[in-house]
């Protein structure tokens, strides 16, 4: 307690001591100071600072303003601003936001790969009783059986059975019960492929031709979207599906080892299973799948498992 009072009594006799001084404050601020630092034991001179209240004070100003421009420029230029709680950051939200939208569509697509490979799976084991009933009613089931067609485009009367048949409930998930067999299917003796007879699936302008080298094995034929796809030949349906990159697509057996397929539609009118005739329409011209660029036909013609050149054999 003596020492408080000490302390304050010398305080005071500083202020009075200096009290008529009528120097201006920037005179007193620039009053020098000598900081000496002395050996304890030997009282001998270390080192000395002339030192003025000016001085520290722009010192100590300075270091002030220049740590806080650091810790500014750390907290905007460097990865740190993301600890403090509350402090935005445009792009990483707009990240955030677009690694959403890409799980999403990686969803869709995981989904789409499992549908095309479940088709494969069913075509593989022979299950295509399933899968033809599988796709009746998610293709050709809507609450109006004429709602899956444009006004514009001609019906044909096995279509219209057919979608009769499912509206009704009477559909079967036998083939047979539903369209006639083609006849002679499978004990026909084979023919030359020169000898087939092929219907046009579609006219229209040929875009790309058959290479083989680019692995490009059909032939794309430009057409107003919504145009009716018709089967080349007399056949029956073995895959009827989407997959990511050809989109809603359709395969043909026709006798004599022969394939085809149709790729890229906007809405397939026949279920797996299926059998069709020749002119018969089975899709819809469309743009999907990502390898689409617009809307067209991807015709493809195999024979004995190998993809021949179409326009050799059809006229489009």
């Amino acid at each position: 307690m003596q020492k408080y009072f000490a302390f304050i009594k010398k305080f005071l006799d500083f202020f009075r001591r200096h009290g008529d001084d009528d120097r201006s404050l920037m005179d007193k601020l620039r009053d020098k100071y000598r900081l000496v630092v002395m050996n304890d034991e030997t009282f001998e001179e270390v080192t000395s600072l002339k030192l003025s209240p000016l001085s520290v004070y722009v010192f100590l100003s300075s270091l002030v303003v220049g740590t806080a421009i650091v810790v500014t420029l750390l907290i905007v230029y460097t990865p740190l601003k993301r600890y403090i709680p509350g402090y935005g950051d445009y792009n990483r939200d707009q990240e955030i936001a677009e690694l959403t939208t890409k799980v999403g569509s990686l969803e869709e697509e995981i989904e789409a790969h499992r549908r095309y490979n479940e088709n494969f799976r069913k075509i593989l084991v022979g299950d295509l009783a399933d899968m033809g009933k599988d796709a009746a009613e998610k293709q050709v089931t809507p609450a109006n059986p004429n709602d899956s067609l444009p006004e514009d485009v001609d019906r044909i009367p096995e279509d219209d059975q057919l979608r009769a048949a499912v509206a009704k409930g009477t559909f079967s998930s036998d083939p047979a019960a539903n369209t006639p067999v083609v006849p002679a299917m499978l004990g026909a003796r084979e023919l030359p492929l020169e000898q087939m007879s092929f219907m046009p699936p579609v006219s229209g302008e040929a875009t790309s031709s058959f290479d083989l080298s680019k692995k490009h094995f059909g032939i794309d034929i430009a057409a107003p979207k919504n145009t009716a796809v018709k089967a080349a030949a007399d056949g029956v349906v073995i895959s009827s599906g989407y997959a990511v990159e050809t989109g809603y697509s359709i395969a043909i057996q026709h006798p004599n080892n022969v394939v085809t397929m149709y790729k890229h539609n906007s809405v397939l009118l026949k279920p797996a299973g299926a059998a069709v005739k020749a002119g018969e329409a089975i899709a819809m011209i469309g743009n999907t799948g990502v390898e689409s660029s617009g809307p067209h036909l991807h015709f493809e013609l195999w024979y004995r498992g190998r993809a021949v050149d179409p326009s050799d054999y059809i006229n489009f």
